[in-house]
């Protein structure tokens, strides 16, 4: 920071820009400790998310692999071919202190059976069924995932922010008031003892 003229003027300056410097260290702090929190609570749920991802991906591998042998490999490629590519998910999002943060649709949809009944038997539906929910989840958890990236990256440009106001600029304002302060005594005592001077000066002159 240049250096600073000790004048009045500049000492209230540097005091209320010290007070907004404290205040904006504040903010910075309670939306790093809100983000953190946030973060914390995603990390929570992508791992419950990765749990049952995998619970659902067993079992539609175990239907998928009784239906290979109830009905035929030939029979589950033909019934997969006819489920369109779905292309439906909506991704909207949600501001966290600013952070703006993907959201999907909460409702899990009810996958529409596209293959015929004829010729197919509950294996091959447990397997689509399962299948289906683990898109779901899958989509849920990439939207968990950049979240905390997100967050993440915000938390960190919040915490460089922070010590940036904390460890430079408050300091600076700091020694900037002392050193004008300093400044301005030591000004009033030499216009002070200067006052004293003329006065004896005067009255010297006075008595003679």
């Amino acid at each position: 920071m240049p250096p600073v003229i000790p004048t009045k003027g500049n000492l209230m300056s540097q005091k209320r820009s010290l007070t907004l410097a404290r205040l904006g260290y504040d903010l910075m702090d309670r939306k790093r400790n809100i983000l953190i929190r946030e973060m914390m609570s995603l990390i929570g749920a992508a791992e419950s998310l990765q749990s049952q991802i995998d619970s659902s991906f067993s079992k539609a591998y175990e239907a998928l692999q009784r239906a290979n042998i109830t009905l035929g490999q030939n029979i589950c490629v033909h019934a997969a071919m006819s489920v369109s590519i779905d292309d439906s998910v909506a991704l909207r999002s949600t501001s966290v202190m600013g952070v703006e943060l993907p959201k999907t649709p909460d409702e899990t949809p009810l996958p529409e059976i596209t293959y015929g009944f004829a010729g197919t038997n509950l294996f091959l539906d447990e397997a689509y069924i399962q299948f289906s929910h683990v898109k779901h989840l899958t989509c849920r958890l990439a939207e968990i995932e950049l979240s905390v990236y997100r967050l993440a990256h915000a938390i960190r440009k919040t915490q460089k922010r922070a010590n940036a106001l904390k460890n430079i600029i408050i300091p600076d304002f700091r020694n900037n008031i002392k050193f004008i302060s300093d400044a301005l005594e030591e000004k009033d005592r030499e216009e002070f003892v200067r006052l004293k001077v003329i006065k004896r000066s005067s009255e010297n002159k006075a008595k003679n």
